[in-house]
């Protein structure tokens, strides 16, 4: 870690000791949503080290990472949300539309505008996994849409929601819509078994006018758009595992004080997940840079999603059973971490999807090779 990125976290790290920390079990169940706290990050450069200097703190998008991380140490529920802001931001700060970044970017990247991404079932379209819910017709300058999509986070009065709909005939627009659209609702979706405090909802449709100045990317832009965000997009959920494994690493160091001797023999020990997160930690600093630039091959970077997924599962699985009968109360975090871990292995791309894609990129590498 470099001194400036350091620099940079000392506050943040602060902010999630004295803010963050004392609400993980209201975040976790009774679903309390820590807005307070997302603002405060937000005006510490939370949401935008991977922005430009106008907007963020231009230290690159393994920072990023570093800060979604060091708050999943704390709550996966909310470093979940760091990333659909700073994505968000993302987003905006990546779009050819100045109008678009000019009305919302600033205020989404310092955490005065809270804002949700939309994008799974587009993602999971595009990736030919479901059908595209939202659908929109071209009215002039603007677009006419029309749907519903479930489990958007982030969202709610207040809030701004970036998103993706089918344009007739044309290919796909994403865009920008605030909650007071008119003809935008959302509503709660059934209650979660975790990340509760997500404020995630059903999103629904019913003749929004977008407007051009909220326009992300129009059909001739929207292929190019996506292969310019897509690497950004996943290598910053990556930070949600990192965390996560820290923290179940932790609880497995801190079981071992008192059964040590009977924790040595569990298969997975705290040596080998620190050892196993160092290996996707360099990977992180290899790749970051060149998905900034937009010009980063996506199989390594599905690879390393993939690889955190697989190893939050087993380092939540081990600090359970570290932690032994203790890590079975509600009060305990080991079984929070559980729940925490689950959700990365499944939130899109999902562990399965990522299997997907990965498959079709070495297919398609071994066909090109064989030409």
């Amino acid at each position: 870690m470099s001194q400036a990125q350091a620099a940079f976290l000392a506050p943040i790290v602060q902010l999630i000791e004295s803010e963050l920390a004392p609400q993980v079990q209201a975040i976790d169940q009774e679903g309390k949503y820590p807005a307070d706290f997302m603002h405060k990050l937000g005006a510490l450069g939370g949401f935008s080290a991977a922005l430009p200097a106008e907007y963020g703190n231009n230290l690159g998008l393994a920072a990023q990472v570093a800060v979604t991380a060091a708050v999943a140490e704390q709550c996966g529920s909310t470093a979940f949300l760091v990333w659909c802001q700073s994505s968000c931001a993302w987003y905006l700060h990546n779009s050819d539309n100045a109008a678009v970044r000019d009305r919302y970017l600033k205020d989404v990247a310092h955490g005065r505008l809270l804002a949700g991404t939309g994008m799974s079932n587009t993602v999971k379209h595009l990736a030919g996994i479901e059908k595209i819910q939202l659908r929109a017709r071209r009215e002039g300058d603007t677009y006419v849409v029309n749907g519903s999509l479930p489990w958007v986070s982030n969202v709610g009065d207040g809030h701004l929601a970036i998103v993706a709909a089918a344009v007739e005939d044309e290919g796909y627009i994403m865009f920008a819509v605030p909650s007071t659209a008119s003809g935008f609702q959302y509503r709660p979706c059934l209650e979660f078994s975790g990340l509760e405090g997500t404020q995630t909802l059903t999103l629904r449709f019913q003749n929004v006018v977008v407007p051009a100045e909220d326009v992300v990317a129009h059909p001739d832009q929207f292929t190019d758009y996506i292969r310019r965000i897509k690497p950004g997009f996943v290598l910053g959920q990556i930070g949600m595992g990192i965390g996560i494994v820290r923290a179940c690493a932790a609880i497995a160091r801190d079981s071992n004080a008192s059964v040590g001797h009977v924790n040595v023999f569990l298969d997975v020990q705290e040596s080998d997940l620190t050892a196993e997160l160092a290996g996707i930690e360099q990977q992180i600093t290899e790749l970051a840079p060149v998905a900034q630039a937009g010009a980063a091959d996506m199989l390594p970077i599905l690879k390393a999603r993939a690889a955190i997924s697989e190893l939050t599962l087993k380092a939540a699985n081990s600090a359970v059973l570290h932690a032994g009968a203790k890590g079975y109360l509600m009060i305990h975090p080991a079984q929070r971490r559980l729940r925490e871990a689950v959700f990365v292995a499944i939130v899109t791309p999902a562990l399965k999807h990522l299997r997907k894609e990965i498959h079709a990129l070495e297919a398609q590498g071994l066909e090109t090779a064989a030409a």
